[in-house]
């Protein structure tokens, strides 16, 4: 009886088999939860030290989404059949858009009056998660459907396979 082999997508950005993309993703969505947090709290309480929070939250976001957005898009350019699934275009264009919604956040927070940020910073922190929440669905659906990143080789368990 043959075993028949599917091909799935695989990733390119990877460490030991490991994919790198999923391993960073967590952190720019923490980050910029956490903007969207501090900005909820600066608008309840009006105490700069939350508009502060805020900003820095944002700059490590957007650092932390360019290291993720380098690994996903080493994985969207290597393997072709990544780029068939409308999940995937769906996955980067979104997260292309949080991006940039974050950056124009950014250059609104270093304005002169960086604590009068409400309710543009609010909005925009708010329109990003909302996004994050439909692009992580999409990027899951890339690893639960379609099995991109999942590695076809059998599992080790003290050298023995399963």
């Amino acid at each position: 009886m043959a075993t028949q082999m599917h091909q799935h997508p695989h990733s390119t950005a990877q460490i030991a088999g490991h994919p790198i993309h999923p391993m960073l993703i967590p952190f720019p969505i923490a980050f910029f939860v956490g903007t969207l947090l501090t900005d909820i709290l600066f608008a309840i309480k009006g105490d700069p030290f939350w508009s502060r929070m805020s900003f820095y939250l944002l700059c490590a976001g957007l650092a932390m989404a360019a290291l993720a957005a380098l690994a996903g898009l080493t994985d969207f350019l290597g393997d072709r059949l990544v780029r068939q699934y409308k999940a995937a275009w769906h996955h980067m264009i979104g997260n292309v858009t949080a991006v940039v919604l974050e950056i124009a956040s950014l250059f609104v927070r270093s304005g002169p009056h960086n604590t009068d940020i409400l309710p543009v910073g609010l909005l925009i922190s708010a329109a990003v998660v909302v996004i994050l929440l439909y692009t992580g669905w999409r990027g899951w659906e890339l690893v639960y459907r379609h099995h991109t990143g999942i590695s076809e080789e059998p599992d080790q368990v003290r050298g023995v396979p399963r």
